[in-house]
């Protein structure tokens, strides 16, 4: 069995749809559920998220809805985004990150068009997962989310949803072709035209 950590935050669209995926990687992949904070590694790479900017706002939305309808994915944009999905993380992890809580957590944010930060609709999706909310605020619960992040963003993930398989790091809901592969022949990536660009100087870069 191959290992690979997957690494989501579910205030990503692009998330929900690679977890919708999943199920087309190899068979042989053991796969680690691992939530992070999505803003705490913009802030730690020194990077604006695809809302922040209002162009790539526009077309991060249209493309995810084209995207999703093109794979048969139910899909809809909760009625206000970005959102704090702090409570939403620490769910899944007080919920114990199984498969069938992190679903259900994305499915009640990216299906029913509601406003995600609802409390009363948060509630009773805690409730659903057998959590009390108090919980959430638990040490043991932060410390989790907070170390998972810490982890991502030693490991090089800079954005989600990223997968982490021997140490190589593949990021994007469109990656999974790229990693079934790399689980197949790592020469697809452990070659010398890997390396040569992995190693190309930089010729320009624009002042800040």
């Amino acid at each position: 069995m191959r290992a690979v950590r997957w690494y989501f935050d579910f205030v990503s669209p692009y998330s929900y749809i690679a977890f919708k995926r999943l199920h087309e990687l190899p068979r042989n992949v053991t796969l680690e559920l691992r939530p992070v904070l999505f803003g705490a590694l913009l802030n730690h790479f020194g990077q604006k998220g695809p809302a922040e900017v209002p162009a790539k706002r526009l077309w991060t939305y249209r493309w995810c809805i084209w995207w999703a309808r093109s794979l048969g994915i139910p899909f809809r944009f909760p009625a206000s985004h970005p959102f704090n999905p702090l409570h939403h993380l620490r769910l899944a992890i007080a919920a114990g990150v199984t498969p069938k809580s992190v679903e259900r957590i994305f499915d009640a944010i990216w299906t029913t068009g509601a406003e995600a930060s609802a409390p009363a609709a948060f509630t009773a999706l805690a409730k659903e997962l057998g959590v009390d909310e108090a919980r959430l605020n638990a040490p043991e619960v932060k410390d989790a989310l907070r170390k998972n992040t810490e982890e991502a963003a030693a490991r090089g993930v800079f954005g989600v949803p990223t997968f982490v398989a021997d140490g190589e790091v593949f990021w994007g809901a469109d990656a999974i072709d790229f990693l079934s592969a790399f689980l197949e022949d790592a020469s697809v990536l452990r070659n010398d035209e890997m390396r040569r660009v992995d190693a190309l100087p930089i010729a320009a870069a624009r002042k800040t």
